[in-house]
């Protein structure tokens, strides 16, 4: 319930804080929605991302990921740390290094590099970023396709 009121709450405000944010924003949250694919499997995966963009061109930032059934149901969680390129427009393409932790009675992390590519769509103070990315992860690799809802403050 408290979870429910609290995005109500954000969404509510959200396009009072972009109107305010205009052209001066540096902080860009986002909600992730989208699949990991790996192993010729696809999972439901969700997230939050974060970028803090130091000007047009730059930005460095964090990504939490989950995909509750993959790895044959343990659960992957993703940790990781990127940096932004801006080089056209709306356009972002970012780079990072973290962590993917396995769940299960077996749990284990390994480290992750990921490249990823997104593009802003703007609509009612909302950007909506179709995101594709690349996580190479021990030799193997994962596809994560879906969607961001990034707000801008």
């Amino acid at each position: 319930m408290i979870k429910k009121l609290a995005l109500t709450c954000l969404f509510a405000a959200i396009p009072t804080m972009n109107a305010l944010a205009a052209n001066n924003a540096h902080h860009y949250p986002a909600i992730f929605i989208g699949t990991t694919t790996a192993d010729s499997k696809s999972e439901f995966s969700y997230g939050f991302e974060y970028e803090y963009k130091f000007n047009k061109l730059w930005g460095a930032g964090v990504v939490y990921e989950k995909t509750d059934d993959a790895h044959h149901g343990d659960g992957v969680d993703v940790y990781l740390a990127s940096a932004y390129l801006h080089p056209w427009k709306d356009l972002r393409i970012g780079a990072g290094f973290g962590k993917e932790k396995v769940g299960g009675h077996h749990s284990f992390t390994e480290d992750l590099a990921r490249i990823s590519v997104s593009y802003d769509f703007h609509f009612a103070g909302i950007g909506v970023a179709p995101t594709l990315a690349v996580d190479f992860v021990d030799g193997e690799t994962a596809t994560v396709a879906g969607v961001a809802f990034v707000f801008a403050f």
